[in-house]
């Protein structure tokens, strides 16, 4: 399992939907190392702190393995041609994972990486916004349908990441796994 990609974002504002918005799920791509605190990694900012950041929501990991799904997708939105393209950080995680899918990881598990420690917490809950970054109107719905939603981590040892490190998955209690939450999270928004 190893780091493909460390992204950060600032906040600024985006027109989705007719309005301008606040949103920071534009991610840059950064070699490192990067200083990761309790609140997240250095230089990233989170737009709505009612839905993103805090302690246990400090970084956001998704699966490299999902990207292709994803370019698939905005194909059959007729994106192809516009934009094939889609760098790490297009779903707006900080971490790109190679190795490691949401059906593997369960919350309480730690992900032990050279100098910090990072605590599965839950799973990602698509909002509008994604929408907007992904380029058509259903991205949310595919998400909530697909399950790949990645998850978010809290900080249980500051320290430091880099592209191309490597990490241990260090099992937890094991007695909810982030598809089991993303499901009973789309079941209560879809009643």
């Amino acid at each position: 399992m190893q780091i493909q990609g460390i992204q950060i974002g600032s906040a600024r504002k985006a027109l989705i939907g007719g309005r301008a918005i606040l949103t920071a799920i534009r991610k840059t791509a950064v070699a490192g190392p990067v200083a990761v605190r309790a609140l997240g990694l250095e230089g990233d900012e989170q737009a709505d702190l009612s839905v993103h950041g805090g302690l246990e929501k400090a970084v956001y990991a998704y699966p490299l393995a999902h990207y292709a799904f994803w370019r698939e997708q905005r194909a059959l939105a007729g994106l192809a041609e516009i934009d094939d393209q889609l760098p790490c950080g297009a779903m707006g995680e900080n971490l790109t994972l190679a190795g490691l899918l949401e059906a593997d990881v369960w919350v309480g598990d730690v992900l032990e990486f050279a100098h910090c420690s990072l605590r599965v917490e839950q799973p990602r809950e698509p909002c509008f916004k994604f929408n907007a970054a992904m380029g058509f109107n259903t991205a949310v719905k595919v998400m909530a349908q697909s399950g790949f939603c990645g998850f978010y981590l809290s900080v249980s040892q500051p320290g430091t990441l880099q592209a191309g490190e490597s990490f241990v998955l260090h099992p937890g209690p094991r007695r909810v796994s982030i598809p089991e939450r993303f499901d009973a999270k789309m079941f209560k928004h879809m009643r």
